[in-house]
């Protein structure tokens, strides 16, 4: 046996075979079969990739030699190791002769071609000053769209796109391909669609559109079957946000229609279209009317109602905006406009009003209606409708008071269907 050297206390130990010296201030005789032993090792278990398991296991096949077996052990069937899956982006195919496939851009886009605009391309420039000016868009007859979701609406709504710019390929893909095969597509730089964007963060993508006509579009069938007999009558409202609220709020109400007086902000303003959210072409919007128009444009018989933003207890902050000297005040034209509005009988929001087809028209923040307004009310047997509000809270202003409204007819008027519905069925 090899001699093995150790350390114990102050002396040295050499073990030679039978016997083992300590040759020191301590000198003591050691066992050697302590220390084979303490040099022993259990087993050694080999673990596979395939769940195999493969341990040494001792067998005495003399009585002086021992020898190691292998022997391989297997899990039980149902104790497989679970696959962890592969996680992938963007579609893909798989194929049983070869691993999965990842398809390229370019085959999304199934053949559908355009064009990379040099440096100095100036048509995203000159069509965007176009479609952003509302003189132009009328003589131009051109709307500007941006981003994925506003343009997928005008799409699936029947408009029809004349051209379309895009920072990267991916970004058509969101799009629908087939309806764009008759579009000019021009690939810009994301610096030139930031010049011309009117967001914080561009989407981009910005498509320019023939000016769609109310009459020309298909608006999405689902949303058709849920409305209700309730068109709203825009009356001089100025603020972009405010109309683009209130076209929002008249889609999701299930308005069947809105009408726009010639005193109202364009519709296809941009930053009307981005607070619309798609609501242009998902019911018909008519603008530029005057009060003829109006009336011819509303199914007969209705009951033509005002909303009263103004609230009779906001009456008193007029004054208080009056002695500080805000100008967002706007004083009717018709010094009678107020003993109009006084000639309807007023009705809490809450109350019954609206039991067949009803029209509202709400006018701008801080306005009265227009005394054309009012007329028509007061021929229809219509009422002036107010939401009430806490003391010193000032009220609503026209685009919360008019979704409160508007909400609130849709319940009074499929409440009314369902008793005729349940009448009949008695």
């Amino acid at each position: 046996m090899a001699a093995l050297v150790g350390h114990v206390g102050r002396g040295v130990v050499v073990n030679m075979g039978r016997g083992s010296v300590l040759r020191g201030c301590n000198a003591a005789l050691i066992n050697p079969k302590r220390f084979v032993r303490a040099l022993r090792r259990r087993p050694v278990a080999v673990l596979y990739p395939d769940g195999k398991r493969e341990t040494l296991v001792k067998s005495n096949l003399t009585a002086d030699k021992t020898q190691y077996e292998r022997v391989e052990r297997l899990k039980p069937e149902n104790a497989t190791r679970p696959v962890k899956p592969v996680k992938q982006r963007g579609p893909s195919t798989s194929s049983s002769n070869g691993p999965i496939q990842t398809p390229s851009v370019k085959d999304l886009l199934g053949g559908l071609r355009y064009e990379k605009a040099l440096p100095g391309d100036k048509r995203l420039a000159r069509v965007a000053s176009i479609a952003r000016s509302r003189a132009s868009r009328e003589e131009e007859g051109k709307v500007l769209l941006e981003g994925a979701r506003l343009i997928c609406d005008a799409l699936a709504a029947g408009a029809t796109p004349l051209a379309l710019f895009f920072s990267r390929p991916e970004k058509l893909v969101q799009l629908p391909l087939h309806a764009l095969r008759q579009a000019s597509l021009v690939k810009v730089k994301f610096e030139d669609l930031k010049t011309w964007s009117d967001l914080v963060t561009p989407q981009g993508v910005i498509a320019i559109f023939s000016k769609p006509d109310a009459s020309c579009l298909t608006f999405p069938r689902a949303v058709r079957q849920q409305t209700v007999p309730l068109s709203l009558i825009c009356d001089g409202v100025r603020d972009a946000g405010a109309l683009g609220t209130l076209l929002r709020g008249a889609a999701a109400a299930g308005c069947e229609r809105a009408l726009l007086t010639k005193g109202c902000v364009d519709a296809w303003e941009p930053k009307v279209l981005r607070a619309a959210m798609g609501a242009h072409f998902r019911l018909p919007v008519l603008a530029g009317l005057d009060w003829d128009g109006v009336a011819k444009n509303l199914p007969q018989p209705l009951t033509v109602h005002v909303a009263d933003n103004c609230g009779s207890l906001a009456r008193s902050t007029f004054a208080e905006f009056e002695h500080e000297g805000v100008e967002e005040y706007v004083e009717s034209d018709s010094d009678d406009d107020e003993l109009s509005l006084q000639c309807l009988e007023m009705k809490v929001y809450h109350e019954s009003w609206a039991q067949s087809s009803t029209a509202l028209v709400v006018t701008g923040d801080l306005r009265w209606p227009s005394s054309e307004a009012v007329q028509l009310a007061v021929d229809t047997g219509g009422h002036r409708l107010c939401v009430p509000a806490e003391p010193g809270a000032g009220g609503l202003n026209a685009a919360g008071a008019a979704s409160v409204l508007m909400f609130e007819g849709r319940r009074q008027l499929l409440q009314k269907t369902t008793k005729r519905g349940s009448a009949v069925t008695r």
